[in-house]
């Protein structure tokens, strides 16, 4: 436990883990399921798009509430054949407290990402910011349920039929998570789910899209595959973006295991509260029970008016202990190239936010024992904020490192 700054690592301490924890460690499961899984996958001697990627896609529709899941190599790609799909041309409105994909994929499609500013507590894109940003270009919005948090789907698909505008949603943090009584995945068009390792179910790499559209499903069926329809005919222009029968035996194993994950990560958020209350200027922020969070993420809000000392800090303490924090997300995108320099844009809530916040280890590898060690440095680095900051105030022979 650090008791003292003269403990810490960062000032010549032992670091307090020999390897670096992360903030989502994969969530694998039952490792001989996954071996007889990958075993039935070559004794069909079909690897790519066949019977384990249907069976995931049915068991993700299942759990979305929705009638299609169309799986795919990577959640960008699945978030660039949505963007396809659905018809957006010109500007696309989103928030820029995101992972940085999300703009991405539009821009590789030629569309131009118009960022609008989040609602300051829940840190979801605002529809009354979305208002003000509208342009005659302007085809769609993109809602993003960070941290599992659900975007406020209802007044943005007011907004969006009020302007003849296609919503969707990038949904990479919200699987299984619910909003105003319906799961995450049938809400605007269609919406993105992510199953990247560090996600709370993982195909090693993977994506998909949900949604009820019968017609759009079918046209996300054949984009991922050259534009090629299930009946053999070429339709139009596609990629190759299926999903292999390894990701979905890794996806189908790492589902069987999500309630067990869940209930682990809920314990886990759940610890590192009640051992970081009431420090002044730091909130671990909480998730709404009713909304059935996937508790996938534990992040912390640093004040640094009150603290002492700023979020990034916290972070180098952190790493130096090999406890691997990680800002979740900072910068914004409008603050990232090429963005940046193409539209510059200020986003006050966005910017504030993005300052503050820290995701913290959590997952199946992050254990009770382990949350108190990470909580102990941060409370000596939260307690003696000032010190800390004059001691390791960057200089011209000593940069700020943030990472």
């Amino acid at each position: 436990m650090k008791d003292t700054v003269a403990d810490l690592a960062i000032l010549g301490g032992t670091p307090t883990f020999p390897q670096m924890l992360q903030v989502g460690t994969p969530s694998v499961g039952e490792r001989s399921r996954l071996f007889e899984r990958l075993h039935t996958a070559l004794d069909n001697k079909w690897l790519t798009n066949g019977a384990l990627v249907r069976e995931f896609e049915e068991r993700i529709a299942a759990l979305a509430g929705v009638r299609h899941c169309v799986a795919t190599c990577s959640g960008t790609m699945a978030l660039q054949l949505l963007y396809r799909a659905t018809g957006l041309t010109g500007e696309v409105i989103m928030p820029a407290m995101t992972y940085v994909a999300t703009a991405h994929a539009a821009s590789m499609l030629g569309l131009t990402p118009v960022f609008a500013d989040i609602d300051p507590e829940t840190g979801c894109l605002d529809p009354q910011r979305v208002e003000t940003v509208l342009t005659p270009r302007t085809s769609g919005i993109v809602g993003v349920h960070l941290w599992g948090r659900p975007s406020p789907a209802g007044e943005l698909e007011k907004v969006a039929a009020a302007h003849g505008l296609t919503l969707v949603f990038d949904a990479a943090h919200a699987l299984a998570c619910s909003h105003q009584g319906r799961r995450i995945g049938g809400f605007g068009s269609a919406e993105m789910f992510s199953f990247h390792a560090t996600k709370v179910v993982n195909c090693f790499e993977g994506g998909a899209v949900a949604t009820n559209d019968d017609a759009l499903a079918g046209e996300l069926r054949a984009l991922r595959t050259f534009g090629i329809t299930a009946d053999g005919r070429s339709v139009g222009v596609g990629t190759n973006a299926k999903m292999t029968e390894a990701s979905a035996a890794m996806g189908l194993t790492s589902l069987d295991a999500m309630a067990t994950t869940v209930r682990h990560n809920r314990a886990n958020h759940a610890r590192y509260r009640a051992a970081l209350r009431g420090l002044g200027g730091l909130t671990v922020v909480d998730f709404d029970e009713a909304q059935e969070p996937n508790w996938q993420y534990v992040i912390l809000r640093i004040d640094e008016a009150v603290t002492g000392i700023h979020r990034d800090l916290v972070m180098r303490i952190l790493r130096a202990e090999n406890a691997g924090a990680q800002r979740y997300f900072s910068p914004g995108c409008h603050q990232l190239e090429p963005y940046r320099s193409q539209r510059p844009v200020s986003l006050p809530h966005t910017e504030r936010l993005a300052e503050q916040v820290l995701a913290l280890p959590t997952g199946p590898a992050v254990g009770a024992a382990d949350i108190d060690r990470i909580c102990s440095i941060v409370r000596c680095a939260i307690s003696h904020g000032p010190e800390l900051t004059n001691r390791l105030r960057p200089s011209p022979t000593r940069p700020f490192a943030t990472s």
